[in-house]
């Protein structure tokens, strides 16, 4: 007579889960790390109603949507119709991903832009600074210690 372990008894590896250091969910899912492109959310709809401009903006930035067969660790949450089908779309974003040295080219025109306008405004408020009453006067305290009265 061949004795057989119940069902209850055995353990199956899908039921083991490896013990991991607890940690708050993430509203948006992180994809794994592609060298040489960066990952974004696009805004693709605000209370239900469609951002075709914002869409497009990103897209003339060189975003663009990423499809959902290239990144399997999201492919829970591929959009199965509308105009993002194929792509990983979560409650009015997709995920859209740009080449990095586009990126860098962006960021490098914007910091430009930043600080000529902050050079400007400066210039703007120096040149209206007059030394009888300046506008702007390093301060600085002074402690004694003498003697009393």
């Amino acid at each position: 007579m061949v004795k057989k372990t119940t069902r209850d008894a055995e353990v199956r590896e899908t039921e083991a889960r490896p013990i991991d250091k607890w940690a708050p969910p993430q509203l948006l899912p992180t994809p794994d790390d592609r060298p040489g492109w960066v990952h974004r959310y696009v805004r693709t709809s605000t209370m239900g109603e469609a951002d075709p401009m914002n869409v497009s903006g990103k897209r003339r930035e060189g975003f663009e949507p990423v499809k959902a067969e290239d990144y399997p660790e999201l492919m829970s949450h591929a959009s199965v119709d509308g105009q993002f089908k194929g792509s990983i779309e979560i409650g009015g974003l997709v995920l859209c991903r740009a080449p990095e040295e586009f990126m860098k080219q962006r960021f490098e025109h914007y910091d430009k832009l930043n600080n000529s306008q902050m050079e400007s405004v400066d210039n703007n408020f120096m040149a209206q600074n007059d030394p009888r009453m300046p506008m702007f006067k390093e301060r600085s305290t002074k402690v004694t210690f003498g003697k009393g009265s």
